[in-house]
């Protein structure tokens, strides 16, 4: 009988290394592919989807269709990220779940083609559909690659996890610079413009009056700019030429597509690093995950997040859509938008870079202040300067605060969520994401409704009542530690007493 038992066990244990993949040292540089790949893949696809996004307010302003299909990408965001990853990261896997979602995204561009709201709404929902898996999948493979890294580098999961998302999103970060700069070389070229040349230089052998007065910009651009007015007289809100657009949508589709062939056919099926594993996504899945992240919300603490994360959503949808429409585009022109974008897209990298080395030093609180100060000078500046092409440097310095800003409230605020509630991370971060994506989505739905003034009025109040929250909390955290503090020495005192 014990040598049945000694050979059952043997079995078990040869079935079970068996199971078990023995690598070699020469796996990490594998593992290192396949997050180098990964992160080029987001990189490029990106690439397509933020500079598509950012033109949508100011190239399909008609019926405010391009506002509207910003916010149906956010409104079905939430649905999916709620409903869709666990389900389908069980039935395709990280990868193909990463090369399915990239193809959702691929009908947005191809809307550009003919712009009309019917097209655009319904691949914007598609757009946020795959999105929930996206994300969840990128942060799967990230985080289960790390662990047979760990075993044959000696280093600890926790570090490696951190140190393989901020080489991806040393990649992501990118992405903002190579797709605005894609649009705005196009759209800043000469194509399709001829028969607007031959009319430019009919119109200047006609005789000029010099009487005429010429356009105030400011009069009807930044904080003056209302995008449900029926009538722009000025001539930078006129969409560029139909060929353009469609070179910028041929050139993102191509970007779409090599994403999804790099992810298909360089990136290794995380199965063969998860034997031994139950499943390759831990999280909780529809109603279930839910039911958690509704009921996160009896605790003071998320009650009081709730605004500076909804503010983190509205402004950067404010940036996407009514920054470069109202400001850059009536004034500067369309042309310019993609430029100023890069601006913003490399202060925000930078940012998000250093903040956390920063609040090693000084402590959250006075960052935080930091960034609220500079957001109220922002909101401020924008609410009294009259926008002028001549001053084009100012465009680019308010989008370098912006971004400087934007990084810090996402970083510390992401940080927070999972600080104040340790063991419901997930519960915290599903919060985050659904009250994020519900400010972005207010935001660019009621941009075609509310003038420029009105909605910055609303974004400083939501500022002001966010960081309210925020600090409360700083306040209860502070008197907490000090009211254990003095316990603890109230307790050695009389300990030290009674000796």
């Amino acid at each position: 009988m014990r040598r049945v038992m000694i050979y059952f066990t043997a079995s078990k244990l040869l079935i079970k290394m068996a199971e078990t993949p023995m690598f070699t040292s020469r796996e990490k540089l594998r593992i290192n592919r396949n997050i180098l790949v990964l992160g080029f893949a987001f990189m490029v696809q990106f690439t397509a989807f933020h500079g598509a996004a950012n033109l949508q307010s100011s190239v399909n302003s008609d019926e405010g269709a391009g506002t509207f299909t910003l916010a149906a990408i956010y409104f079905s965001l939430i649905l999916s990220n709620i409903l869709l990853p666990a389900v389908v990261i069980k039935w395709l896997g990280c990868k193909w779940t990463v090369a399915l979602s990239f193809i959702a995204y691929m009908p947005f561009i191809a809307a550009q083609f003919h712009p009309k709201l019917y097209t655009l709404v319904p691949a914007g929902m598609m757009v946020g559909f795959g999105g929930g898996p996206l994300w969840c999948a990128k942060c799967t493979y990230l985080s289960v690659v790390a662990e047979p890294y760990a075993k044959l580098s000696g280093v600890s999961v926790e570090v490696l996890v951190v140190r393989f998302f901020g080489l991806f999103f040393m990649f992501y970060q990118m992405a903002q610079i190579w797709g605005n700069l894609i649009s705005s070389s196009i759209l800043s070229s000469s194509l399709g413009e001829e028969s607007y040349s031959n009319m430019t230089s009919l119109l200047k052998s006609l005789p000029i009056n010099d009487s005429l007065p010429l356009i105030d910009v400011g009069a009807s651009c930044g904080v003056n700019f209302c995008s449900g007015s029926a009538s722009h007289e000025n001539a930078n809100l006129e969409p560029p030429s139909p060929l353009k657009i469609q070179v910028i949508a041929g050139v993102y589709l191509a970007c779409m597509a090599s994403a999804v062939l790099l992810v298909a056919f360089g990136v290794d099926s995380l199965t063969r690093y998860t034997a031994g594993r139950k499943t390759t996504c831990t999280g909780k899945s529809g109603l279930r995950l839910l039911a958690v992240t509704l009921r996160q919300l009896r605790h003071k603490y998320q009650l009081l997040l709730l605004p500076v994360i909804g503010y983190i959503g509205a402004e950067q949808a404010f940036m996407a859509a009514d920054f470069t429409q109202a400001f850059v585009g009536c004034a500067y022109g369309i042309s310019n938008i993609g430029y100023v974008m890069i601006c913003f897209g490399v202060f925000n990298a930078i940012a998000a870079s250093f903040a956390g080395a920063i609040v090693k030093v000084t402590g959250r609180f006075p960052v935080m202040v930091t960034a609220l100060l500079l957001n109220l000078c922002l909101l401020s500046a924008l609410l009294v300067w009259r926008p002028d092409p001549q001053q084009w440097l100012i465009f680019y310095a308010l989008a370098a605060v912006w971004g400087t800003a934007d990084a810090v409230w996402l970083v510390q605020v992401n940080a927070l969520s999972g600080i104040l509630f340790p063991g419901d991370e997930e519960a915290a971060y599903s919060n985050f994401r659904l009250w994020e994506a519900t400010g972005s989505d207010f935001s660019y739905a009621t941009a075609p409704y509310l003038c420029v003034k009105t909605r910055l009025m609303v974004l400083l109040g939501l500022l002001l009542v966010g960081f309210t929250g925020y600090s409360t909390i700083e306040l209860m955290e502070y008197r907490a530690k000090k009211a254990h503090h003095l316990e603890r020495n109230f307790e050695l005192v009389e300990d030290k007493n009674e000796q």
